[in-house]
């Protein structure tokens, strides 16, 4: 059965976004209506379904079940700022430099915005299944760690014990009390900083319930969704890997699969030991065989690594195979996803 949503989430450079394209559209050729979406600002997605990406949902030409979509954070941290803040708070919040620093620079602020994004497309109902490109940050457990975060920020016991926890009594007490003080402050060091740090904080402060609700909303959704971890034999992917698996206890998600892209067929090996026939040229015969030793000897490095980290993290492997080319049509991601061994029965 698939999952209402399927999480790719691994290092930067994995292929983690043409994998999320390939299964979506793989899903998208069965007849599931499936609606990929990336909070990765690069922009191979579009490049591969060829349309151009917003954060409105767009059908991908010749493939009418299949749906594509980008995150725009600016956009969807007003859309949130409205939603969860009074009128007056919330014009104030999105002119606010400190807030705009949050929502543009905070590691989780992306990933939450994404995850918000990503449960309103599921609450839709309108597609069958939701497939994440999550951001490459952290090999992808921010995004499970971002609700979380967010929530601590807001609801956090420094921003509790500055605002209070009565906010509308504490916000008359700065106003008599604390106010004048600190715009005598401002006046010593020459600038409204510390009346604004107070305002901003105490603003903040009235987002907490409406986020806090949501943010369990979201960690739910991301609990029921299947998670592919997309990683290649390349020690930093391989250490992403690791650190994701190490994480996962502060998140409550088992990956259903990790993807290991880019596989080189093991056939590769047993042709590096068999002898090169055909070739006259003795110096051209010993460059070819060098180049399959060499080739072999990485084949037979890959295959141990999968094995090893398929064993130390008890979890199901799924390879997909080394191409020349990256697909850039949705029938090149389709195929991909067909060559693949044990993506079907990941994302079934």
């Amino acid at each position: 059965m698939i999952a209402p949503s399927i999480v790719v989430a691994g290092a930067g450079g994995v292929g983690k976004t043409t994998i999320s394209a390939a299964v979506a559209a793989a899903l998208a050729r069965d007849g599931r209506k499936a609606l990929v979406m990336t909070v990765d600002p690069a922009l191979r997605l579009a490049d591969a379904l060829g349309v151009e990406l917003t954060s409105d949902p767009e059908p991908v030409a010749g493939s009418p079940h299949l749906w594509a979509a980008m995150l725009d954070v600016t956009t969807s941290w007003e859309a949130i700022v409205h939603r969860y803040a009074a009128p007056d708070v919330a014009d104030r919040l999105l002119v606010n430099p400190f807030f705009r620093a949050i929502a543009d620079r905070f590691p989780a602020a992306q990933a939450y915005a994404g995850g918000e994004q990503m449960a309103e497309f599921i609450e839709s109902g309108m597609w069958d299944v939701v497939v994440v490109d999550t951001p490459p940050a952290g090999g992808g457990i921010d995004f499970f760690l971002a609700p979380g975060q967010v929530r601590e920020l807001i609801g956090g016991k420094l921003l509790m014990w500055l605002t209070g926890a009565r906010l509308p009594g504490r916000r008359m007490l700065y106003r008599i009390t604390a106010r004048p003080m600190l715009k005598l402050a401002d006046a010593v060091l020459g600038g409204p900083l510390l009346e604004d740090v107070a305002e901003f904080l105490l603003d903040l402060r009235t987002m907490h319930d409406g986020l806090s609700v949501r943010a369990q909303t979201i960690q739910r959704h991301l609990a029921r969704a299947d998670t592919l971890i997309v990683t290649t034999a390349d020690p930093t992917p391989a250490q992403e890997t690791a650190r994701f698996f190490a994480t996962l206890e502060e998140v409550d998600v088992r990956p259903k699969a990790v993807v290991f892209n880019r596989a080189l067929p093991a056939e590769w090996a047993a042709a590096a030991r068999r002898p090169v026939r055909g070739i006259d040229d003795a110096a051209v015969r010993g460059f070819v065989r060098e180049n399959l030793k060499r080739w072999g000897a990485e084949a037979r490095r890959q295959a141990d690594a999968r094995e090893e980290l398929a064993t130390r993290h008890d979890v199901p492997l799924a390879t997909v195979p080394w191409m020349a080319e990256a697909p850039d049509t949705v029938a090149e991601l389709v195929a991909l996803f067909d060559a693949a061994h044990g993506l079907t029965e990941a994302v079934g």
